[in-house]
């Protein structure tokens, strides 16, 4: 019943977008969003600043903080994208000597590229937990974050290559045994695609995400929760990170106490309009993140009870039911290239991953768009 408010995305109504684990269609309250953006630049010019930080980002914050049951909305910074939040929360480790890193196996290429480039320059020192097998996953995460000789936490919460959902974030947090290591939760997959309460551990972790997945936003609107006292002064810094010092005698490399603390530099606000217009919207139909969760759990469901189709099976479901996963739904196959490309041919967006070809669903779908794409791919034979 929604597709209508994403009328310019899926204009084309002989395509089926099925991929919003990567690219998110966005509603049509984005495109207006857009729009605003630029008439408020022709109108105020330089002083379209004060509008952006008295209004635009104090909104986008406010969002945030409600979607993540956070203590204070100051607690958030934004930034163009995810990688920006990392390295700029990577240089705040005060280290001699290699950083000492934890993650996994299964993080996304922003996150795992920085890390081998790290390794490669011996910068980096790094104990990646394997996310497989499922099962097991949260006893051998916390048998290796009980190592003390840690100083630098990166964690999915939602697994992007899998939909794998960390059964107990806030206990994954907890079994960090250094109490000085920063610990970093990469939440790009679960923000607006499940309810987040991040109030337990939000005096502890950074949680990071963003606009361009399920909060139907686009690119460039990323965003740090920060906790309050750590990382207070991050090497990699930009000049709105002293913002307030500006207009005094500078000393020294002064430092917001807010999250501003891991603020860039100019950046373009457009993507924060668009992030605000789509909560708006999205609180006006009284659509929060549990509702679109359950109508999104419906649809795999109804897809799940249509196999086997074209040689998938539930045996190749990752995770095995009855594990979490994300609005996605992964299947590892040996044909997961070839099923991918037989699909964009007949018009059904979709994507993969090595062996893994991945089906998103979203608020945007009917009952009979999934009928539509099990149709499309028993002709994938």
């Amino acid at each position: 019943m929604y597709a209508a408010a994403f009328s310019r995305f899926l204009a084309d109504d002989t395509r089926l977008h099925f991929a919003a684990h990567s690219h998110h269609p966005w509603p049509d309250v984005a495109r207006d969003a857009q729009l605003q953006a630029w008439d408020d630049a022709a109108r105020w010019i330089d002083a379209k600043w004060s509008h952006v930080f008295d209004t635009v980002v104090p909104q986008a914050q406010g969002h945030v903080a409600r979607l993540l049951k956070l203590p204070d909305p100051a607690g958030v910074v934004f930034a163009p994208n995810l990688h920006e939040c990392v390295v700029r929360l990577a240089s705040a480790v005060e280290r001699d000597g290699p950083l000492r890193i934890l993650t996994t196996d299964g993080e996304f290429h922003s996150f795992a590229r920085q890390l081998a480039r790290w390794e490669e320059a011996g910068v980096a020192d790094t104990v990646r937990v394997p996310v497989e097998p499922f099962s097991t996953f949260t006893a051998r995460w916390a048998e290796a974050a009980a190592d003390s000789n840690v100083d630098f936490v990166y964690l999915s919460h939602t697994f992007y290559n899998s939909g794998f959902v960390v059964p107990d974030i806030h206990a994954a947090v907890r079994a960090v045994a250094n109490a000085a290591a920063l610990i970093a939760v990469d939440g790009y997959h679960s923000f607006m695609a499940q309810p987040v309460d991040w109030s337990a551990s939000a005096d502890r972790a950074f949680y990071l995400a963003g606009g361009y997945k399920y909060a139907m936003a686009g690119e460039g609107a990323c965003f740090m929760a920060c906790p309050p006292g750590w990382g207070e002064r991050p090497v990699n810094t930009g000049w709105f990170a002293g913002f307030e010092e500006l207009s005094g005698a500078q000393q020294g490399v002064p430092y917001a106490r807010s999250a501003m603390r891991f603020a860039g530099s100019t950046f373009d606000p457009t993507a924060l309009y668009r992030f605000n217009a789509v909560q708006h919207w999205l609180q006006d139909q009284g659509l929060t993140p549990r509702r679109i969760r359950l109508h999104v759990e419906s649809l795999q469901q109804q897809f799940l009870a249509a196999l086997p189709v074209a040689g998938l099976t539930m045996d190749e479901l990752i995770p095995p039911l009855p594990a979490s996963r994300g609005n996605f739904l992964t299947f590892r196959t040996p044909r997961a290239a070839a099923l991918q490309q037989a699909l964009s041919k007949a018009q059904v967006m979709t994507d993969v991953r090595g062996d893994r070809l991945r089906f998103g669903f979203g608020l945007y779908h009917a009952g009979s768009d999934v009928d539509a794409l099990i149709h499309r791919l028993a002709r994938c034979v």
